[in-house]
């Protein structure tokens, strides 16, 4: 059984705390996040890189919300509209079904959510079939430590496993990156 977040806790998703960890715009830059990217940010909970997302993409670019949760999309699009984000569009999704149309996305974003799935390859997978040809994937998970912040040990994927999915599921030039002391980031293409 896999750790899932409990809505309940959705203010531990934004404070002090974790913006000094893990500061939206200059994480998103470092992994490679353009002005013009169309991008789907899967899991996007409250839009806590949503939202920077849509300002470094620009008015040329997109940003999709992916959640399976209505009411945190609802968040999302609520602080879209408050701050004239007109590129944001969000969408309730399955956790193996992300409703996208086939090779409508540059890049994908999967932060802090790949442990919370039941089926990895069939989550990467779908991903794959979302992403253009040489787009990007990013995903950022707990290093598997013991921590008081994230879900417990048992829970955590080591970068060495995301990266052997990633490969079998068609992805290629992964590039792993130690993000702070709680968490790392892969990287890798879609080949298709």
């Amino acid at each position: 059984m896999v750790h899932k977040f409990n809505p309940e806790s959705k203010h531990k998703l934004d404070n002090p705390e974790r913006r000094k960890l893990l500061p939206p715009e200059e994480t998103l830059c470092r992994l490679g996040l353009v002005e013009g990217d169309i991008v789907a940010d899967i899991g996007c909970g409250i839009g806590y890189l949503t939202l920077p997302a849509a300002r470094i993409v620009g008015d040329q670019g997109k940003v999709y919300g992916l959640d399976i949760l209505a009411e945190m999309l609802e968040i999302v699009e609520d602080k879209a509209r408050a701050k004239q984000l007109e590129n944001v569009e969000v969408v309730q999704v399955k956790e193996n079904d992300f409703i996208l149309a086939d090779q409508t996305i540059e890049y994908a974003l999967a932060c802090l959510v790949t442990h919370e799935v039941e089926d990895s390859f069939a989550f990467f997978r779908e991903v794959h079939r979302m992403l253009q040809a040489e787009g990007k994937l990013a995903i950022i998970e707990w290093i598997k430590q013991d921590s008081k912040m994230g879900p417990p040990i048992e829970h955590r994927l080591n970068n060495e496993a995301v990266a052997e999915v990633l490969q079998q599921c068609g992805y290629t030039n992964i590039e792993y990156i130690a993000l702070n002391a709680e968490m790392y980031a892969v990287i890798a293409k879609c080949a298709k």
